[in-house]
């Protein structure tokens, strides 16, 4: 999206983005509606090695995004996979790597990763340019057009589908959705090489794939009382807490309840599409803020929502600390992606994997011996060839 904004596009990838987001959403609405029962079975069905071969394959991904420097990105995905075993063990619970703080039990917060990743050497390379009177490629605040064109509509049909599937699987949720559907859709693009530099195909996948996943969690929440994300978790107990049990008997106890929750996330995309676009034009205006009074406050936001995740000063001090870390990565020419995709899955990886060992007896033929487990398994053995494949193929081209 930046790229598309330094080129005054601003509005065609805001736009495209709610306008994917809808299109996500929307078809979500109706897998819940229409097939939550037979969705929420087949997904029931998937066991411990099931779910490892699909966070696996989801892992896979970063070889997509190491493809120039294949070294270099797993180094970062190593990094993101020991910082995942900060805090207390998945599966015994008890601490790891916490060196006796006890702010560090909790782990590393995703978000709070991710905010320092980005916003920080950002921050830091901007005001750098500016002291040496450097032009940093500011976005033009000016809107341009608004909506996508049919054929980048199109790009958001797979990556639909892809997210309401996985939204489906319990625990799964949103961002491992947006980096398949982002992966596969860059795959699958003849102009593979423009994403990363403004291509409209590339807003539509994540977003559309990560609103889909919102319905689809939806499905094993209310037809199993089965988590599909830490969202939905936390619904689970704000409806205990009312004296309502998610599961089959919601629906056949409490029916005006289930359709109403199903008929409010109808109602949320709808008037979410009229807002976004609706203020679209004032959004837009924020990037002709001056840059002395635009940077100050987005350090002061990135502070305020370190903080607000969970209420902790660490969390801020952890915030600045990925920040130095982003700027490391950056001077290097390290990509940061495979890192956050690391941290994104490699909790679910460990404690599917230990759960799976732990119910075979340490037999690791129970991962082969799975149909569903052994098909993700094929994906991922494909996945990192084609990836290979293609990165060598764009070496010999340059």
């Amino acid at each position: 999206g930046y790229p598309m904004a330094v080129r005054g596009e601003a509005g065609r990838a805001l736009g495209t983005a709610i306008i994917a987001s809808f299109v996500g959403g929307l078809f979500s609405f109706l897998c819940l509606f229409f097939i939550a029962p037979l969705l929420a079975e087949v997904a029931l069905k998937f066991h411990a090695q099931d779910l490892f071969s699909l966070v696996f394959f989801g892992l896979t991904i970063i070889c997509s995004f190491a493809a120039r420097s294949l070294i270099k990105g797993f180094l970062s995905a190593v990094i993101g996979l020991l910082i995942v075993t900060i805090g207390l063990d998945p599966v015994m619970g008890t601490p790891r790597f916490t060196f006796g703080q006890v702010n560090m039990l909790a782990g590393i917060h995703f978000l709070t990763a991710l905010i320092g990743l980005f916003a920080i050497p950002q921050l830091v390379e901007n005001l750098i340019a500016l002291k040496a009177g450097l032009d940093v490629g500011r976005a033009q605040s000016r809107i341009g057009g608004i909506l996508p064109r049919l054929q980048q509509l199109k790009a958001m049909v797979l990556p639909t589908s892809i997210g309401s599937v996985i939204g489906i699987l319990p625990g799964v949720g949103g961002p491992i959705a947006a980096f398949i559907s982002y992966d596969y859709t860059k795959k699958a693009s003849k102009t593979p090489a423009t994403f990363g530099k403004g291509c409209v195909e590339g807003i539509a996948a994540p977003e559309s794939a990560n609103n889909a996943v919102t319905g689809g969690a939806l499905i094993p929440m209310m037809t199993l009382g089965i988590p599909g994300d830490p969202v939905t978790a936390i619904l689970i107990g704000a409806l205990m807490i009312h004296g309502l049990a998610p599961g089959p008997l919601l629906f056949m106890e409490r029916a005006d309840f289930a359709y109403s929750v199903i008929f409010a996330f109808f109602w949320a995309n709808i008037f979410n599409l009229i807002i976004a676009l609706a203020a679209l034009r004032l959004l837009i205006k924020l990037l002709a803020t001056p840059k002395a009074l635009l940077m100050p406050t987005i350090v002061i936001l990135c502070v305020i929502g370190s903080y607000a995740l969970r209420n902790n000063i660490f969390d801020v001090y952890v915030m600045f600390s990925f920040g130095l870390l982003g700027l490391a990565m950056r001077w290097l020419n390290m990509p940061v992606v495979p890192l956050l995709l690391a941290m994104v899955l490699g909790t679910q990886l460990e404690e599917h994997l230990r759960v799976a060992l732990i119910g075979s007896q340490g037999d690791v033929s129970v991962f082969f011996t799975s149909p569903v487990s052994l098909f993700f398994l094929c994906l991922s053995g494909l996945s990192i060839f084609w990836s290979l494949y293609t990165g060598k193929g764009n070496q010999e081209r340059q």
